[in-house]
């Protein structure tokens, strides 16, 4: 796990199954699996370390408040956002993702997929 440069953090597994097609393995992707509560916190403070951290929640209440106490928690941490309106982190399209994760100057670490060819 020491080989992983940056931490991503989101909500769910869904959230990180999305983001972990379009990211190579320098990336490791931690999930908050909802609400924290003290312990949670530490474990993920814990797996962060010393790493970048970039917070990636859904554009809704709740993401907005576990972003609320990542923000505390990694006041240093770059925040990537979702689009109002899509169904979180996990039903946003990959073009916009990556739009996002380009933003932030994460393309060394994106995995373009391939263009579908026009026929």
């Amino acid at each position: 796990m020491n080989d992983t440069e940056i931490v991503i953090v989101v909500e769910g597994k869904n959230d990180r199954s999305r983001l972990r097609r379009l990211l190579n393995d320098h990336v490791l992707i931690l999930c908050t699996f909802g609400t924290l509560n003290t312990a949670k916190l530490e474990t993920l403070i814990k797996q962060v370390g010393d790493r970048e951290v970039y917070l990636f929640m859904d554009n809704d209440a709740s993401g907005k408040k576990i972003r609320g106490v990542l923000r505390d928690a990694f006041p240093d941490a770059e925040h990537i956002y979702t689009r109002r309106g899509y169904a979180g982190v996990e039903g946003t399209p990959d073009e916009y993702i990556i739009q996002q994760l380009e933003k932030t100057g994460l393309e060394e670490y994106i995995m373009y997929p391939t263009p579908t060819p026009y026929e």
